[in-house]
């Protein structure tokens, strides 16, 4: 829809070429062949958009083309806060995105101790729901614990083990090396309470020495060295979106569900 800012709109071929989707011809393959939606329908050689409120699919997948939005995967590093600020002096994520333009904010936290993925934006409407539990969107953590670890561990998670705050459950569970007197273990789980991957694997016998998150939803952590930062991928923003698209199932956003793992 135009608006006064943009009384005609900018053609949509434009606006998918600024997105990266293809040269403008491409663009036009695209609307012409009916796989280009705007708002939900289908778009038509010629339509114009708005591209800060225009919702539009390619091939059913989101195509980020608001101006301006940064989405980012970081690897936190160990002893750094998960705040964009701190008034004791510590360290910060804000830290590390001191020399960026947009004004940042992390998705989710991971506690000083831990390390790993954390996504960074500036897109409001992304954040909030990929911080809401009834998304249910997965995370992946390597947590190293002592070892052996026994068969039977795997499968307490698995159905479920109680905490102070109520029954916490993985998704899924294995144990990736065993070396001596520690393990790694990795455990995948879509809940994110405080703390909840290093509770649960103490409920089993196994605290944690070392735990980092590997993976959001779509987003891998991969080879990123320590405190260094990522553009999201084209695909990987896809995906979130659509992990995220629909109506959640419970209440709004509250403080709890910005956990901290």
């Amino acid at each position: 829809m135009p608006d006064a800012h943009l009384p005609d709109g900018i053609r949509l071929q434009k606006v998918l070429a600024s997105a990266g989707v293809g040269s403008r011809r491409v663009s036009e393959d695209l609307i012409a062949a009916g796989r280009v939606t705007v708002d939900g329908e289908v778009a038509v050689l010629g339509a114009r958009v708005n591209p800060e409120t225009a919702v539009i699919h390619v091939n059913g997948d989101r195509i980020v083309v608001r101006e301006g939005l940064a989405h980012l995967a970081l690897n936190k590093p160990r002893g750094v806060l998960s705040a964009m600020s701190d008034d004791r002096g510590r360290p910060t994520v804000g830290d590390l995105v001191a020399d960026r333009e947009e004004r940042l904010f992390h998705v989710g936290r991971l506690d000083s101790d831990s390390e790993g993925l954390l996504l960074l934006t500036n897109d409001g409407d992304l954040a909030h729901h990929l911080m809401h539990p009834s998304f249910g969107v997965l995370k992946t953590y390597l947590a190293t614990v002592p070892g052996p670890v026994a068969k039977d561990v795997g499968r307490r998670l698995l159905a479920g083990v109680e905490l102070e705050d109520g029954p916490a459950t993985a998704d899924a569970f294995k144990i990736v090396q065993t070396q001596g007197d520690q393990a790694i273990v990795e455990v995948i789980l879509h809940e994110g309470r405080k703390h909840i991957v290093r509770r649960m694997l103490a409920e089993v016998g196994h605290p944690v020495s070392r735990l980092v998150r590997t993976r959001i939803g779509p987003v891998r952590l991969g080879g990123l060295r320590a405190g260094a930062l990522r553009p999201l991928t084209r695909p990987e923003l896809a995906e979130l979106h659509r992990l995220v698209e629909g109506t959640p199932t419970s209440g709004p956003i509250d403080d709890d569900m910005d956990p901290e793992d």
